[in-house]
């Protein structure tokens, strides 16, 4: 037996070496028929000897069986945005910020590099084999992609060489190039299906398949722009050299990337990618810019959604005149009326275009449009298309004014518009069919109670036929009213049914975020629940409060306090609370037993994993640190801590066990 392990080792190494000069490097050494016979030989090993099969094994690519649906992953750091430098003083003040933090106020040095217009995933190696993948998500929470991202045939199952570190979060961009892209609407053209709008939608839904052999027949690709070491002594001292280190281990990184020192550099860079831009096979948006010095990175730090040491500078919107054939108004969840220019089809960077926003009456004013006219339509990645301007001497001779509607296009109802706002809506809330059908999509999206398979068809059918009257009515729907709608059979009603059971155990900041409160978004809601905790505290609380909270100014505060003090929407939380939807109450922020106590773990944990504590004691107001120091004010103890314990002891610092620490976090409810 030891033979053949030997055997099967050695293939797999020679598979994934040639694995990485064939699609990471593009200088394949051998023949493809040379390479199918070391992979059939391989296959034909495994299935004689199913026990030496192993998930990094090359023959696993395709292996997954179909899931019911993606688990979640916290991600260990917050997976966070990036600030946009729009012009060149941005630039400027951005190195300005940077020289600062730098010895003698030199020229920093920064690592220019590619922004791919893709989705961004956070892998997981340990012991040097790919152990988990993650996508993005809301930057804290993102979903167990794992299995998927197997299948994608240059992110490495196994890392090359040995001095790999023994734990490694490796972060980048999944895409599709631009001529597979082409081949894929080419298809779903010819099938008579609709196409994806841009690669990188075309990405995140291969990403995002259910069943992995699915994902597989799409052509993703992947490329590294950072990564994190388990233990920080391991790092090497600047960004550059942590990207080579993870080129030597067969991790695919963009080859475009430049060290570079002052923005003027920085600037001359963007300027030469943006005339590779065209020649490229793969979409970007961009550029990034980051600190090359590991030590200043962590020494100029982060703001509360971005690090201050990184900084996107983004290529000018793709442009392109048509006309305006008609202008029809949407109706959105919150009432609000927009209206939308129906053109004559243009191709724009790669995709046609038929629609764009005019956002508002005031917009369409200011632009001077008319139905007939010529106009500059602009698209910026995968943000919807606005209309830029007119161009008068391409305009046709007769032509129509846009015009608001005087009730409602959907229900009839009336329209408001309040005096100083720009925005005109639709009275009827609940009772207008739009509005409702909007703030139920709203309410099983994704980033609120992510209710799986209950798409815009389904939402539609459920609210015309009055299945659904308010949205507490979701928890209400039984197997036969699901089973009898259009093309929904018996499985697709039991795997609705199960989502909705499943979205009953969610957070208190995405059930707050999915009420559809005005202008209250993801943050905003996780900053409301941070500083009330609970539903009673925030549905009672008075403009006044609600104006401590951080980024809630005049308009939100009245918002939320308008959306609590409607009748039916209090009934409606609490009809939802009453079927069954929970949470994990919040911690009030004016309640932090912990606050800025600096917490260092040690040794081996029996109750929690490192992060799940890290997470409550943070929770609690803490900052955990990785070492002990005079300013450390309590140090957590398992099994076998070590020489923090040791240091802890020698500065007389307060030392708690792990049986104590879970009485205390019990007391609290975290």
């Amino acid at each position: 037996m030891k033979g053949i392990e030997d055997q099967v080792m050695k293939l797999r190494e020679q598979i994934n070496y040639h694995n990485h000069k064939y699609h990471t490097l593009d200088s394949p050494e051998i023949k493809d028929s040379e390479f199918d016979t070391l992979f059939e030989e391989l296959k034909s090993l495994e299935a004689r000897n199913p026990e030496i099969i192993t998930t990094d094994s090359p023959t696993q690519r395709m292996g997954a069986v179909p899931l019911e649906s993606f688990s979640q992953i916290r991600h260990e750091r917050p997976m966070l945005s990036l600030d946009n430098a729009f012009t060149e003083k941005d630039l400027d003040d951005f190195e300005k910020r940077v020289r600062k933090n730098t010895p003698g106020n030199s020229s920093p040095t920064f690592v220019g590099e590619p922004k791919i217009d893709g989705v961004a995933v956070s892998l997981i190696y340990q012991d040097g084999r790919l152990s988990r993948a993650a996508t993005r998500g809301d930057g804290l929470v993102g979903e167990d992609v794992t299995k998927n991202v197997r299948t994608i045939d240059t992110v490495p199952l196994a890392l090359l060489g040995s001095d790999f570190p023994e734990s490694i979060e490796i972060r980048g961009e999944i895409y599709i190039p631009i001529p597979e892209f082409e081949n894929m609407n080419s298809v779903l053209r010819k099938s008579g299906k609709k196409e994806f709008a841009n690669p990188r939608n075309a990405a995140a839904g291969s990403l995002r398949q259910l069943d992995p052999s699915e994902t597989a027949k799409r052509p993703l690709k992947f490329f590294a722009y950072s990564a994190d070491y388990q233990h920080p002594n391991e790092m090497p001292s600047e960004h550059s050299e942590v990207l080579d280190d993870l080129d030597r281990w067969g991790v695919r990184t963009n080859p475009l990337r430049q060290i570079l020192t002052g923005s003027s550099t920085c600037l001359a860079y963007y300027e030469w990618l943006a005339l590779e831009r065209p020649k490229l096979n793969y979409e970007i948006d961009g550029v990034v810019f980051k600190v090359n010095l590991l030590s200043l990175q962590k020494k100029i730090g982060f703001v509360s959604r971005a690090p201050r040491w990184a900084i996107a500078k983004k290529f000018p919107a793709e442009e392109a005149v048509t006309y305006i054939q008609a202008v029809k108004f949407q109706v959105g969840r919150t009432g609000a009326l927009t209206p939308v220019a129906r053109l004559e089809p243009i191709k724009v960077g790669g995709v046609t275009i038929r629609n764009a926003s005019l956002h508002n009456m005031d917009e369409v004013r200011r632009l001077k449009v008319r139905i007939g006219d010529a106009v500059l339509v602009q698209r910026a990645g995968d943000v919807i298309p606005k209309v830029k301007k007119r161009i008068t001497k391409k305009s046709k001779p007769r032509t129509q004014e846009i015009e608001l509607p005087t009730e409602c296009p959907v229900c009839g109802g009336n329209i408001i518009r309040d005096s100083g706002l720009v925005v005109a809506r639709c009275g009827s809330g609940w009772n207008c069919l739009a509005q409702k059908k909007e703030r139920i999509k709203h309410f099983s999206s994704r980033l609120a109670m992510d209710i799986r398979g209950l798409g815009n068809k389904i939402i539609s059918q459920l609210v015309d036929e009055d299945h659904v009257v308010r949205i507490s009515d979701l928890y209400r729907l039984d197997h036969k009213t699901l089973s009898l709608l259009d093309r929904l059979g018996s499985k697709s009603a039991n795997n609705i049914l199960l989502a909705i059971e499943n979205s009953k155990t969610t957070t208190f900041p995405r059930f707050i975020y999915a009420l559809g409160i005005p202008d209250v978004g993801e943050s905003t809601a996780k900053e409301l629940c941070l500083f009330f905790g609970n539903i009673e505290n925030l549905a009672r609380a008075p403009e006044e409060l609600l104006l401590q909270v951080p980024d809630v100014g005049m308009v939100i505060a009245s918002n939320v306090r308008q959306f609590f003090d409607h009748q039916d929407n209090f009934d409606v939380v609490m009809e939802l609370i009453d079927l069954g939807v929970i949470w994990d109450e919040e911690i009030p922020i004016a309640f932090k037993p912990l606050e800025d106590q600096a917490i260092v773990i040690t040794g081996t944990l029996e109750n929690y994993s490192r992060s799940e504590l890290k997470e409550k004691l943070e929770l609690l107001g803490a900052k955990v640190s990785s070492s002990v120091s005079k300013r450390t004010s309590l140090v957590i103890a398992g099994k076998s801590p070590g020489s923090k314990l040791l240091k802890a002891r020698e500065l007389g610092i307060e030392i708690l066990s792990e049986i104590d620490l879970k009485d205390f976090l019990e007391e609290y409810r975290v």
